[in-house]
Order: structure tokens, then C-alpha cells, then sequence
């Protein structure tokens, strides 16, 4: 191979583009036509066979490097997450209450499908993923990326497990020359959530071989929901605090007033500037005693990120090139929710009789929200990756060949501390006896009996107040009652890989070409939680290690088989395909294939479809993960104002028969009822694994159309449609979906499933639920994905092009198990699962100068109504029903659309000036409920707020 002209792997652009634009490109066709071998094909990510057409039988998306600099964003994540093609994010900046060990870090979820089910490489090559199976784009540093290129079609007879929905590529810059320098800072119209990054590469390149070096440094403060009308209330701007005819609005009853509870559950609330020491110092809790629990959460969390990478390669000899490339990357992440609203009664732990700060003379449950020690959760992890290999040519029979071989590792390895979390020993402690000493200080125990180290604690003294026993200023108590936590974790990612590529013979319509591997893997993970949640000491939820390791052997096989070639109606017409046989320590072997046709009638049309078998083992967490407590949010059938019994008498009479009053209401976590549809559990379930799990198998087909007429130069149109079927979904089943299996499908088996409460407040509300994760039911998708892309001839006035990509879901439906009683649910429009998302760019140059207008769509979506069930502005559709889905008033909300603006300027001393603004009307999208993707009453793939920037880059 002659490394001095290296071969161009421009990767997937969108076929039909016209790629002679590309001046790399161009240099690979010139080489070609002075006499270079065919080595200067192209590697196309989606195939390991080089090609010498860009345009494939696989529909693909990509964005170079110039469209990532005309966007304001920061992170590969959020590039990625700005495509048509994508869903909504897994765990959202907004998704405040999400625990675990992916919390932090930014997801990618292509079709809606789960972020399990993309597979993401780095330069072609696996990127690590938690014990869950995501993968943190974020890690990656933007001032590294060269471009992105996004597969849409299953791939893996190529890739192996987990690339179901697709492939995400990202292609790093090598052989750079020079020093290149950014400056990127902006806020929001509000005045937060700051952003600022500073970057820099630098590179060498000669005659045998090129290194490149950079650093990036990433920060953006938090917003606080208060700050935004949308989230400052729980249940969004129109519910402002409790009232009597909507009762409490999402506010919490777990007041941060404290609540006294007395043995006949009377409720009691401290008047201001009373002592407390007596009943009468109190009044019943009313409307005016409840909490607004976002007055201290994050909208926004907190974010810092510092990377450092390096690349490069070295020619052996005119045949050989060693190659090796390092990335580290340092994240923290800061999230904070409310403070944490302590039930007595659920953790037995009253307020003593014997209590300085008791006026009942008796043992009394009380209520209060921890806010002057807000729950905040910083995850720092550590990724540390390492690659090398050696790859070069040979000739054999008058072909040539090429050859690489080539190890990875991958490691990330991270600690998850949370603080806000009251240690229950403690507690126990600090409300048992105490007693006020001649000093006037309180002391836990009783006189001559002191507990040592303990310090009281009066759990009624409301929110700031001073004084003994008082939460507030009192570092000692805070420090006794809120114990941090330390988790641990690590994931570790070991792939071996050696591939060969070349072209068998020669066929009358072209050569035969092929290419075959094989790859052996190792994937091992841990999750440690501390110590203090494994014991069940905290209020923090509960969890028990995650711990397991697999590996893996695979071989593969690809075949392009040119069949016609330069005819009437057929200027080419060749088949792909590919076999993976993969064989895991964990449940055995599989084989996967795919086939795709393309076929060109004529120059400016290109025909292409595509099937392919595809599978996702059950990863580490799936199989080996501890039993962990969640606060799940579900709606129970049984509710009289939100679930099936309040408009269907079957499910009532069911109800009924189980021994719920004819007025049972859901309680939510605050302890107040619920004020809507999928409200939190007050208490907490249990889930696990399942180590007997299968993988899942999936299905993808595609067809579709480029065409580039040769009579309007640099347009290209092209429509593709696709669908996907997986079975055997590995999934846990909801709470909702085991509740309505009995009491709304009558599924016996099913209501020996959970359990009830049957003392106290917890009569008749579900406080146990036994769920694992199963093999079972499918999911199915299908959908069209539209490009549009025009480089008008240049004008007077400048160049101008224009770039429309938009995505079309026809259905996303989803059977959770096998049983022939349980009903597919369609997602399509529902939170979050959009019909349409669309994005539109359009860019202007004119010499030094530069606009870009990029244009964000959002098809309207739908939701459970919340208020107003017999119709009104919060319920507008009371009958809805359709095939998929029990007659449920609903909710139907509206498009969104955002604009972005960048103006640049090409300055002549080799620099780059920017000024842009994100959402520059400022849109804020609606109120919703049910919460998608977010902790909040609003969508949390949408923008918070209109956000401007400058970024300055220097080139020397």
C-alpha cells in the first residue's frame, strides 16, 4: 500500500450527494486517474468491503465537521440528539429523580428503540458501555470529530449484538497540520446555566507518518426550575398552589413545615413563632401548609467535563502502518432535587413520648421535607480508552488486499456520591428521648443516660427556623441525620479483531469483492453500591452489587456481487451480503445476515433496499444485577378519579371484589392523593435480573430511492422507508401494566403479583410488586425518512444551500409479554414518541462572511388528561379511544417549532469569529404532565430557554 497517498475514508456520506464538492474526495478520484491502484477505494462505515461509490444499498445520515461548527451546540451528544432520526433522550439534562450509574452522563436513542440498541464506535470501533449497556457520547470531545456518520439500519451481521436500531460512527481528525484554538462561551436570555468550553489541537505530519494532539474543557452551571414558568410549579404555571377545588396541585403533603401526626391521624402544622410546646401552638394542616417541592430542584444539573486525546500512525514500511490512538475524559455531574420528605411511619421511627420537642405526651409519627439539605447526586467517572493495531496491503493474483489487526480497551470506572439522605439509626436517635439540660442545650437521651455523638432533632420546627433542635444552621444535626453515600462501578470493554479485505475475481459487471473477520471480545462490570444502601439503613433507595463478566468469539463474512453494469437500464446493479456467527459464554451461539440491492437504472436515480437479521444479547446488569428499590410512578386501575374503575364499571366492580372502597384513591409519594395519571409510588418496589435471559431478535427492512438529476447541479432528493421488529424484548414489566392485567384483563395469575397495605396509610395502596426482567412481547416500528439537499449555483449574491431532513413514524407499538390477553400499546405521538420531527438549515456565504438558519420541528403529542376529564382547555379530547388504547380522556398538545441562528466571519489573520443563538424566539413548549423525559411538566428534549453564544477559533 503506498501510505504516502493514503487511501480516503470519507465513511457514510448520504448517498446521491455530490461528492466531487468534497476536495478530499476529489483527490482520491485524481489518484485514481493518474494510475493509483484501487486501495484508494473507500472504507464505507456499514461495510467492511472498500468501494469506489459512496452511493450504498444502506440509508445513512452525516454531519462533517463544517456543519458541527455551525451549530451552537456543545457536546456530541447534543449534535446527535438534533437529528430527524433520533428519539427521545434516555436520560435527559431534566431528568432530575433518575438514579443509577448511567445518571450524568448523555444517551443517543435512535427510533425511539432505547439507547441499548445503538451501537456506538469510535473511528469503527466499540465504544464502552455501563453495566446497562449505554454508551456516553459525551465522552467524546467535539473539538476531536471530524464528522459523525449515523446508520439507520440494522447492522448486526457486521457489527455483532446491540445494533438494532442503528449504527452511530464517530470518525476522529488525523494527519492535522498546525495548531487550532477555540473559545466557546454563552448563557441563556435568563441569565443561567452558563456555558463555556476551550479546546485545543495540534498536529505534525510527514513523509512516514502524522500525530495529533488536543484538550478540551467543558462547563455548564445548573438552572433551577423555579427559574423557568414551566417547572416552577409542579404541575405547571396554571397550578400555582393548592386550592380546594383541585386540591393539592402536585404540591407535596410531606411539608418542609413539619407535620405532627397524632394515633387518630389528625394532622397538625407548627403556627409560626409558637414554642411547640403545647397542642395548642399548632392548627390543622391545610392548603397553605403543603410544599413546592421545585422551588429546589435543577431543571438543569451541573456538568464538567476535561479530555485529552491523541492520534496517531507510522509507515512500517511502503506495505505496514502501525496506528494507535488515546482518549481520557474526566466527567462530573451534579444533579438536585428537593429535600427529602421523611415519613415516620414508613421507617418506624416516631417521635418519642419522651422527646423535648413532643407535646403529645405520647409516641407521634411526623412529616417533614429535609430542605435545608437538598438531595444532590455528583457522578465523576473516568473513561480511558486505548487502541493499536497495525494494517497494511499485499498483492495476490493481481488483486489487492487489505489486512489490519488491531486491540481496543475500554474502561470506565466512576464514583456516585449522593448527599440528602437521612441515615435511619440516626433518626431513630434524634427524635427518641432527649431532654433539655441546665444549659439550655438539647441532649438525646435522658438525663444520666446520654447518647453519645447524638444531637436532637424537632422534626416540627418549620423550614428556617433556629432554634433547639432546629434543622436549620445546625451543622452538627445536619451532619448526624444526612450521611453521604459512596458508589463504585466500573466497566470494562477488551476487543481482539483481525479483518481482511480484497476482490476475488473479476465478473463481467466488476470485481467480486469480499471481506472477512474475527473478533473476540470481553465485557466485565461492577456497580458497588455503598455500603449504607446495601443495608437498608438510608432512606436512600436500596440496591445490591451488580457484578459479571461475558465474552465472546465472532467470525463474519461479506460479499458485493456486481450483477450488471453500463446497460440500458441497468448502469449497475450488485448485491451485498453478510453472515456473523457469534458465540457468547452466556447463552451460546447465533447467526445474523443481511442482504441489500442497489441498483441504478439510470445516472441520476439510485434504487436500494435492504433486510437484515439482528440480535442484542442480554448485557451485564440484564443478567447479573442485585435486587434494587425504585420509586416506580404508575397509575393504579383501581383509582376512582385517574384509573380504568373511574369510567369503566367492570374494572370497579373488580376493584370492589378485592376489597377497595368504592372511593379508593392513589397516594403519592408526599402522601398526598394523586393529582394525576403516573404519579410516584409512596412506597418503594423491588426489581432485578434474570440470569436465564436470551437475546433479543430483530427484523429491519428498507427500501427506498436516491436521485440527483444531472439537470439541477447539487440537488439531491432522497425518500426511504423502513421498519423494525424485535422480539423477545428484554424488558421489565411496568406496575401499570401488572395491575391492569388484573383487574382490567382479568388475569388471575397476575394479582397474586402484588401486594397491598392493609394498616395505617397504606391501606389498599400497593406496597410490594414482585417483578424480574423477561423475554417477552415485541416491539415494532416503522416510518419514512425524507432528505433534501440543494447547493444552489453560486450567485452574485453568495452560495446558499439548503438542507431539510425530516422523519415520518408511521406506528411504535409495543406487546410487553406473550399473554394473548394483554393489548399492544402504540406510542406513536404519545410523550415524548413524536409522529414527525423535521430540521431544516439553510446557509448563506457571501466571501469572508457567513449565516446560518437552522429551523427544529416537533409534531404535537398527546397525554392521559390530568384536569378537566370531561373537557377544557387541560383535557381536550374527554372520549378519546382507539384500537391500542382503553377509552382515557386525553390530552392533545400542539407542534413545537425552534429557530437557531449562527452569523460568522472568516477574519484575516486565520481565525473564525461566531455569534449564534439558540431558540432565538424564545419558544417554550407546553405543559405536560406526564412528564416525558423529564422530572418536570415539560418535554425534556426541548429547549429551556433562548441561548446565545460566541465561539472564537484561531488557526495557526
Amino acid at each position: 500500500m503506498n501510505f504516502r497517498n493514503p487511501a480516503v475514508r470519507l465513511g457514510m456520506l448520504p448517498a446521491g450527494i455530490a461528492l466531487a464538492l468534497s476536495p478530499s474526495f476529489a483527490s482520491a478520484q485524481e489518484a485514481a486517474a493518474s494510475g493509483t491502484t484501487d486501495l484508494d477505494r473507500i472504507s464505507v462505515t456499514g461495510s467492511r468491503i472498500r468501494q469506489a461509490s459512496m452511493e450504498t444499498a444502506q440509508p445513512v445520515i452525516a454531519l462533517q465537521r463544517a456543519d458541527i461548527e455551525k451549530q451552537g451546540f456543545t457536546s456530541v451528544a447534543d449534535i446527535v440528539q438534533n437529528l430527524a432520526a433520533t428519539g427521545s433522550p434516555a436520560i435527559s439534562r431534566n431528568d432530575a429523580l433518575t438514579s443509577g450509574e448511567e445518571v450524568g452522563g448523555q444517551y443517543v436513542d435512535l427510533r425511539n428503540l432505547g439507547p441499548e440498541r445503538t451501537l456506538v464506535l469510535l473511528d469503527g470501533k466499540r465504544m464502552g458501555t455501563s453495566t446497562g449497556g449505554y454508551t456516553d457520547l459525551a465522552a467524546i470531545p467535539t473539538s476531536v470529530v471530524e464528522r459523525i456518520e449515523v446508520l439507520t439500519d440494522g447492522a448486526s451481521a457486521i457489527y455483532g449484538s446491540d445494533a438494532i436500531a442503528g449504527v452511530i460512527n464517530i470518525i476522529t481528525r488525523k494527519n492535522f497540520d498546525g495548531l487550532e484554538a477555540s473559545v466557546y462561551r454563552g448563557q441563556y436570555g435568563q441569565g443561567d446555566g452558563d456555558k463555556e468550553t476551550y479546546n485545543f489541537v495540534y498536529g505534525q505530519t510527514g513523509d512516514r507518518g502524522s500525530i495529533t494532539f488536543g484538550a478540551e474543557y467543558s462547563k455548564e452551571k445548573p438552572v433551577f426550575a423555579k427559574n423557568r414558568r414551566y417547572s416552577r410549579y409542579p404541575n405547571g404555571q396554571w397550578h400555582q398552589s393548592p386550592n380546594e377545588t383541585e386540591g393539592a396541585n402536585g404540591w407535596s403533603a410531606a411539608s418542609n413545615k413539619g407535620v405532627l401526626i397524632d394515633g387518630d391521624d389528625n394532622w397538625y402544622v407548627l403556627n409560626p413563632g409558637a414554642s411547640g410546646s403545647s397542642l395548642s401552638d399548632f392548627h390543622e394542616f391545610g392548603l397553605d401548609d403543603y410544599t413546592n417541592a421545585s422551588e429546589e430542584m435543577w431543571l438543569q444539573n451541573k456538568l464538567e467535563r476535561r479530555s485529552v486525546f491523541a492520534n496517531g500512525n507510522f509507515d512500517l514500511t511502503d506495505n505496514v502502518r502501525a496506528t494507535a490512538n488515546v482518549l481520557y475524559t474526566k466527567r462530573t455531574a451534579t444533579s438536585q432535587i428537593a429535600g427529602y420528605p421523611y415519613q415516620s411511619e414508613v421507617y418506624e421511627t416516631p417521635l418519642s413520648a419522651d422527646s423535648a420537642f413532643n407535646p403529645l405526651g405520647e409516641d407521634a409519627n411526623f412529616i417533614r421535607r429535609g430542605s435545608e439539605v437538598p438531595r444532590q447526586t455528583e457522578s465523576e467517572q473516568e473513561t480511558f480508552r486505548f487502541s493499536a493495531g497495525l494494517e497494511g496491503s499485499f498483492q495476490f493474483a493481481d488483486k489487492y488486499w487489505d489486512w489490519d489487526v488491531g486491540y481496543v480497551y475500554n474502561q470506565n470506572k466512576g464514583v456516585k456520591t449522593g448527599t440528602g439522605d437521612l441515615f435511619i439509626p440516626n433518626v431513630q436517635n434524634a427524635v427518641g428521648p432527649s431532654f433539655i439540660d441546665a444549659g439550655g442545650v438539647a441532649r438525646c437521651g435522658t438525663e444520666g443516660a446520654v447518647i453519645s455523638g447524638c444531637t436532637p432533632w424537632n422534626p416540627l420546627l418549620p423550614y428556617g427556623a433556629t432554634g433547639a433542635g432546629a434543622l436549620a444552621g445546625n451543622e452538627a444535626l445536619q451532619n448526624y441525620l444526612f450521611l453521604p453515600s459512596h458508589d463504585t462501578y466500573t466497566n470494562t470493554t477488551k476487543v481482539y479483531s483481525a479483518n481482511i479485505a480484497g476482490s476475488l475475481f473479476t465478473l463481467p459487471a466488476g470485481d467480486l469483492a469480499i471481506a472477512a473477520g474475527y473478533e473476540h471480545r470481553e465485557e466485565s462490570g461492577e456497580y458497588n453500591p455503598d455500603a449504607l444502601l446495601q443495608s437498608g439503613l438510608s432512606t436512600s433507595l436500596a440496591g445490591a452489587p451488580t457484578r459479571g463478566d461475558y465474552d465472546l468469539d465472532e467470525f463474519y463474512l461479506e460479499l458485493n456481487v456486481p450483477i450488471l453494469a453500463d446497460l440500458p437500464f441497468a448502469k449497475e446493479l450488485s448485491l451485498d451480503m453478510a453472515g456473523r456467527y457469534s458465540d457468547y459464554s452466556t447463552f451460546g451461539d447465533t447467526v445474523n445476515s443481511k442482504f441489500g440491492l442497489k441498483w441504478k437504472p439510470i445516472d441520476d436515480l439510485l434504487i436500494r433496499g435492504t433486510y437484515a437479521t439482528g440480535f442484542r444479547a442480554p448485557n451485564i446488569s440484564n443478567l447479573y444485577g442485585g435486587v434494587s428499590q425504585t420509586f416506580d410512578s404508575y397509575t393504579d386501575p383501581c383509582d376512582t378519579s385517574f384509573g380504568s374503575a373511574s369510567r369503566n364499571p367492570s374494572v370497579a366492580a373488580a376493584c370492589g371484589a378485592a376489597g377497595l372502597p368504592a372511593d379508593f384513591r392513589q397516594i403519592t409519594s408526599g402522601g398526598a392523593v394523586s393529582t394525576g395519571p403516573g404519579t410516584q409510588s409512596y412506597s418503594a418496589f423491588e426489581s432485578g435480573s434474570n440470569a436465564e435471559l436470551k437475546p433479543e431478535t430483530s427484523k429491519t427492512w428498507t427500501a427506498g430511492f436516491v436521485y440527483s438529476p444531472n439537470f439541477v447541479q447539487g440537488l439531491d432528493v432522497s425518500l426511504d422507508w423502513w421498519k423494525i421488529r424485535i422480539d423477545n424484548v428484554i424488558a421489565a414489566e411496568s406496575v401499570t401494566s401488572i395491575l391492569n392485567q388484573c383487574y382490567v384483563l382479568g388475569i388471575d395469575s397476575a394479582c397474586d403479583r402484588f401486594d397491598r397495605g392493609t394498616e395505617g396509610r397504606t391501606t389498599g395502596q400497593v406496597v410490594d410488586v414482585t417483578r424480574t426482567l423477561i423475554n417477552g412481547g415485541y416491539q415494532e416500528t416503522s416510518g419514512y425518512d425524507l432528505g433534501v439537499k440543494y447547493r444552489l449555483p453560486e450567485l452574485a449574491i453568495g452560495n446558499f444551500t439548503i438542507d431539510w431532513k425530516t422523519t415520518y413514524v408511521d406506528y411504535l407499538e409495543y406487546k410487553r409479554d406473550n399473554e394473548a390477553e394483554t393489548p399492544v400499546e402504540q406510542s406513536t405521538g404519545w410523550e415524548g414518541n413524536f409522529r414527525v420531527r423535521s430540521n431544516l438549515n439553510v446557509d448563506w456565504s457571501y466571501g469572508n462572511f457567513g449565516v446560518n438558519w437552522g429551523v427544529r420541528y416537533f409534531s404535537g403529542m398527546k397525554e392521559a388528561c390530568s384536569y378537566d376529564m370531561d373537557g377544557g382547555r387541560e383535557c381536550n379530547q374527554p372520549d378519546f379511544s382507539s384500537p391500542y388504547t382503553l377509552a382515557q380522556p386525553t390530552r392533545k398538545v400542539g407542534s413545537n417549532t425552534f429557530h437557531d441562528l449562527q452569523i460568522r466571519y472568516n477574519a484575516p489573520w486565520d481565525a473564525t469569529i461566531s455569534l449564534g443563538a439558540n431558540n432565538v424566539f424564545n419558544h417554550e413548549g407546553p405543559v405536560m404532565y406526564s412528564q416525558p423525559n423529564s422530572s418536570f411538566s415539560y418535554y425534556g428534549g426541548f429547549d429551556i430557554g433562548r441561548f446565545y453564544y460566541m465561539k472564537y477559533t484561531q488557526r495557526f
